[in-house]
């Protein structure tokens, strides 16, 4: 199906969302037809956030909102959808766009296995009505759905749109780019070299998949590595309670610029505890570039005064591998906690593959690594 037809069918002109690969089309199409506009489309820090901010579009105009995300942010709405739109509650309506990654009998990766299996259990749970969208869905029959889904809004009522692998299309093209230079594989591989015996903690992405390629070629092996395959925005609470048990030790966390504005008051909680062996590193390419390269809100806000405001004891920014890499050698020597940004290019090689390893292997070994270390 068209995505320009689904767009048309609901009949919204506000969508807000975190973006998806299975969505990126629906992603690509709003980028075309709007770009980043608040009175039509608005990418949002995390999912929850849309939906508050959906409700406010509602409360504001008397119109009814779309959120769209991966289903992997059904987690992140449960709060917001249950004490705040509910027809229990304030009643509010809205749409929502989901794109179901783990569909049962479809092959993907181990974070969305269970996800995609309770995807649709998660919706009856929210009393969220819902309609499947696959390669083979007609237009009237979704015409006939979102008549059906009217009768729920009209009453204060949430519908869902689940989102099958490959259902939309979209023969728009939208180019996603920076004017930054440096390659985040190269960056990470720069990060490698300096943490030698620390422990990195990797946020999900491409850039944990980059992590595991850059340790098979150095034959390293993988122990001293924890890959944040999924729970996007926790790669940094992850770092902070190995910190404090393990003191002794230096962990080195790899964040996103998507990732860190997910859950940004992580950061409050780790300059509040202000761990000495912490070296918090923020790759910045101001893009969800996993999932096809949307702009994120990280261009337009300043990361090291927020991380200094949050209390962290040494922060800078970094655009270039010579600086990068006196800031990584000062922060290895340091006991205080750093933080570093690093301005990044948009794009990865069309060969990275995946971990190999399994991620409960990847637990063990990372846990027999700590243990001795």
């Amino acid at each position: 199906m068209n995505v320009q037809r689904l767009v048309e069918i609901i009949g919204s002109d506000f969508y807000t969302g975190v973006p998806d690969s299975q969505l990126k089309t629906l992603c690509d199409y709003l980028m075309a037809e709007y770009g980043i506009d608040p009175k039509h489309h608005i990418i949002a820090a995390n999912e929850g956030n849309c939906t508050a901010l959906a409700a406010g579009y509602y409360l504001a105009t008397g119109k009814i909102p779309v959120v769209y995300m991966q289903n992997s942010g059904e987690g992140n709405i449960i709060n917001p959808v249950a004490s705040l739109l509910n027809d229990k509650v304030y009643a509010v309506p809205c749409v929502f766009i989901i794109g179901w990654r783990g569909e049962p009998g479809v092959h993907d990766e181990p974070q969305h296995i269970y996800q995609g299996k309770v995807t649709l259990k998660l919706l009856e749970d929210m009393d969220i009505s819902y309609f499947v969208i696959s390669k083979d869905t007609a237009e009237n029959e979704l015409g006939r759905k979102m008549n059906e889904f009217r009768e729920h809004l009209a009453v204060g009522r949430q519908a869902a749109f689940v989102i099958k692998k490959g259902a939309l299309e979209f023969d728009g093209k939208v180019r996603y780019e920076n004017k930054n230079v440096m390659i985040r594989e190269e960056i990470i591989r720069h990060i490698v070299e300096a943490a030698g015996d620390g422990v990195i903690v990797s946020t999900t992405g491409k850039a944990s998949r980059e992590l595991f390629e850059i340790r098979e070629s150095r034959r390293e092996g993988h122990g001293r590595d924890f890959l944040t395959v999924g729970s996007m925005g926790h790669a940094s609470s992850i770092a902070l309670g190995i910190a404090l048990q393990k003191p002794e030790k230096k962990i080195w966390t790899i964040d996103g610029d998507g990732s860190a504005l997910m859950h940004m008051g992580a950061m409050a909680v780790i300059g509040a505890n202000a761990p000495k062996n912490v070296v918090h590193i923020v790759i910045n390419n101001g893009a969800h570039e996993t999932v096809g390269g949307m702009p994120t809100v990280a261009e337009k806000i300043d990361l090291v005064s927020i991380a200094r405001g949050c209390g962290y004891q040494n922060t800078v920014c970094t655009d270039d591998f010579d600086a990068l890499d006196m800031e990584l050698a000062a922060a290895r020597k340091r006991e205080k906690l750093s933080f570093i940004e690093v301005k990044c290019s948009i794009g990865a090689r069309d060969n990275l593959g995946r971990p190999t390893t399994t991620a409960k292997e990847n637990k063990d070994a990372f846990m027999k690594y700590l243990s001795i270390r």
